[in-house]
This record gives structure tokens, C-alpha cells and sequence, in this order.
């Protein structure tokens, strides 16, 4: 298999010689799991084309999505299952039909004593999705940080647009730039609003507003 994700392409001939050999192709199904609560970890993911979603189930039966691993990405549970030899406390579902590669636990562990290049791929994506972890923290400790932004958009919206950018809306919910941007792009996704530079389309007001109004 050619070695086709950033940093990997500056690895050394052996190294990539590696993983060319033993890098397989998952093919995922929307709504399939990658792996789920409680199991063991014994392959390092790389998502190709598509998304991951990873998340945790709350006592209240509600999902938190803690990230998604999308095009070129890791995921760092993974990477910590693989480190540490624990097992996934969370669970992982493709969103939509998604092709993956995975390395075997020993070429991974291999890999990562032996070539600079391939650590510096793992960590970066391990930093990335750390930084996402923060932010959902953040918006933990803001509890209902959703619900007001919501409010405020519709309250700031004007001929379907809202001309604030992502740190102004921040800075008047008095919560992190990184927590806005979070739960906008969850509004995109949803179909609710999209995001431009310097201002917001809000396309279906009601998701909103149905979103506001919950106590």
C-alpha cells in the first residue's frame, strides 16, 4: 500500500516500506462501530475518507461527543489504548461510509521508536484532538453554553444572517472562542446555520429556536 498522509510521506524507505506492508484497508459502513465500550485495543486507526464519531454515553442516556476523526486524522483514544495497553472507555461509530487504515499494535509500537517522522504524525493528531477535548471540558463547565448561543443568535439575527464573528459571540456568552466554534460547526452539521467568514447564515431558525427553549 502507498503511504499517502503528511507526515508520513517524509519517512525514511524502511519505515515506509513498513507500513506498506502492513497497513490494511477497513471499509465502514454508516452507522457501523469501530469499537465500542470495553474493548481491547490491537490496531492504530487512520481515517482515509469520511468521519468517526467518538463519544461517551452520560447517566442521562445522552450522548457527548467528545470528537470526530475525519480525512488524514488519528484517533487519540487509540493512540492511548495502544500506549497504555487499557481498554476503550468510549465508543466509535462512522457517520457515513468511510474507508480507514490500520496498523497492527507491534508495527505501531515499532514505528513509533523508530521513526521521528511517523511520532511526529501520531503526536500532532494526539495534540489536535487534545486541543478538542479542552474546549468540550470548557463547555462542560459553561453548562448550557448551546442553549445561549442559540438564543443569542436568533436574537442577533438579521435578513438570515448574524454579522459577529466567533470571538464576539464568545466574548458576549463569556465562554471560550474554542467552545463557540465547537458548537457552531454541531449547528452546521445539524443544518441549522452556516459558517462563513466574519458572520453566520442562519438557514433553519427553528432548530434553534427548539434548541433555545429547552429548560
Amino acid at each position: 500500500m502507498t503511504v499517502r498522509f503528511g507526515a508520513l510521506i517524509k519517512m525514511d524507505e524502511t519505515a515506509k516500506a513498513l507500513v506498506g506492508r502492513e497497513m490494511r484497508t477497513m471499509h465502514l459502513k454508516a452507522g457501523q462501530y469501530v469499537f465500542h465500550a470495553g474493548d481491547s485495543c490491537n490496531n492504530f486507526l487512520i481515517v482515509a475518507q469520511g468521519s468517526v464519531r467518538v463519544s461517551i454515553m452520560a447517566e442521562t442516556g445522552r450522548e457527548i461527543v467528545l470528537y470526530r476523526v475525519e480525512d488524514g486524522q488519528t484517533c487519540v483514544l487509540t493512540s492511548v489504548c495502544l500506549f497504555s495497553g487499557a481498554f476503550y472507555d468510549a465508543e466509535g461509530i462512522a457517520e457515513m461510509d468511510t474507508e480507514a487504515y490500520v496498523l497492527p499494535k507491534p508495527v505501531f509500537l515499532d514505528l513509533l521508536g523508530t521513526s521521528a517522522q511517523f511520532r511526529e504524525f501520531v503526536f500532532s493528531s494526539y495534540g489536535e484532538k487534545m486541543h478538542e477535548l479542552i474546549s468540550l471540558v470548557q463547555e462542560v463547565i459553561h453548562r448550557h453554553v448551546d442553549r445561549r448561543l442559540a438564543r443569542l443568535l436568533l436574537a442577533r439575527v438579521e435578513a438570515g444572517r448574524v454579522g459577529l464573528t466567533h470571538q464576539a459571540l464568545a466574548n458576549e456568552l463569556n465562554t471560550a472562542r474554542e467552545v463557540v466554534t465547537r458548537l457552531l460547526r454541531e449547528f452546521e452539521r445539524k443544518g441549522w446555520v452556516r459558517l462563513a467568514r466574519g458572520h453566520i447564515d442562519v438557514i433553519a431558525s427553528a432548530g434553534l429556536a427548539e434548541l433555545a427553549q429547552v429548560v
